[in-house]
C-alpha cells in the first residue's frame, strides 16, 4: 500500500513482482527463518525475477519475459526476503537521472523538483518516500551513492565480484570498472545485516565464481571515530 502511494507521487515504481503473497504463506510454514524474514524488499529493475522483463528502459527489452529468478533474488529467498517490486532506471542505466522513454521520470519525494539521481533512482525514491526499508541497487560509477546521497539515504557498492551479478543479459556497454549490486536502505544497520545475508553458503553455490567469503561485521566497527586518547597512543 505504502509502495503504491509513493508511485502515484514521485513514479518510482516498473512492476509489482506477483507471487509475493504466495510466498509469505509459504514462509510462515518453514521451520528455519532467514535473516531477511518476512521483509519485503525492493529491486533495481535489471534484476532478472521469473516471469517479469528486466527493461533496462528500454524497448527492446519489453517482449523478453525472463524464465528464471537471477542469484541475488534466489539468495533473498532463501534468508526470507520478499522481493515485491522492480524499479526505475534511467535508460541504459548510464546516467545520474532516472528517466526513460516506458516509465517516463522518477521525481525526488523530499523535493518533487529535483531528480533522485540515478541510476537506482527508483531504489531512492522508494525507500526516502517511506514505500520500502531495503531495497537492492547497482552500482557502476555512482548508481547507489548517488541517488542514496539525493535522497537523504544509506547505501553500499561492495567491492567488484562480491555479489553475484543481476542476471540480466545483452547490457549494451562492456565496462572497465565492475558494476556490482548492492544494499541502499535508512541505516548502516539495514546495510550490514543485508550484506551478512546476501554473503552466505547459498549464494556461494548458486556462483561458484564469488570469492566465499563471509561479511565481516568487525569491519563497521573499526570505522568507529577514536578517542583523543587513543588517537596519541597511535
Amino acid at each position: 500500500g505504502e509502495a503504491l502511494e509513493v508511485n502515484r507521487e514521485v513514479n518510482c515504481v516498473t512492476d509489482f513482482i506477483h507471487g509475493c503473497e504466495d510466498q509469505l504463506q509459504k514462509l510462515k510454514k518453514q521451520k528455519e527463518k532467514g535473516l531477511l524474514y518476512g521483509i519485503p524488499i525492493s529491486i533495481k529493475d535489471h534484476i532478472n525475477c521469473k516471469g517479469h522483463i528486466s527493461s533496462g528502459g528500454m524497448v527492446k527489452f519489453l517482449g523478453q519475459v525472463k524464465e528464471e529468478d537471477s542469484v541475488i533474488v534466489q539468495v533473498l529467498k532463501h534468508q526470507g526476503g520478499i522481493p515485491f517490486v522492480k524499479t526505475n532506471i534511467p535508460q541504459t542505466m548510464i546516467n545520474y537521472d532516472c528517466s526513460n522513454p516506458i516509465f517516463g521520470q522518477t521525481l525526488n519525494p523530499l523535493n518533487p523538483q529535483k531528480s533522485p539521481g540515478g541510476s537506482s533512482g527508483g531504489e531512492g525514491a522508494l525507500i526516502a518516500g517511506g514505500g520500502s526499508i531495503l531495497g537492492i541497487g547497482s552500482d557502476v560509477a555512482g548508481s547507489i551513492r548517488l541517488p542514496s546521497s539525493f535522497c537523504g539515504l544509506c547505501g553500499l557498492k561492495p567491492t567488484g565480484n562480491r555479489i553475484s551479478p543481476p542476471g540480466c543479459s545483452d547490457s549494451p556497454f562492456v565496462l572497465a570498472v565492475t558494476g556490482v549490486l548492492g544494499p541502499m536502505a535508512r541505516d548502516v544497520d539495514s546495510l550490514a545485516l543485508c550484506m551478512k545475508a546476501l554473503l552466505c553458503q547459498e549464494m556461494f553455490q548458486l556462483d561458484p565464481t564469488v570469492p566465499p567469503i563471509p561479511f565481516d561485521e568487525q569491519v563497521r566497527l573499526r570505522g568507529t571515530p577514536m578517542s583523543p586518547p587513543a588517537q596519541q597512543q597511535r
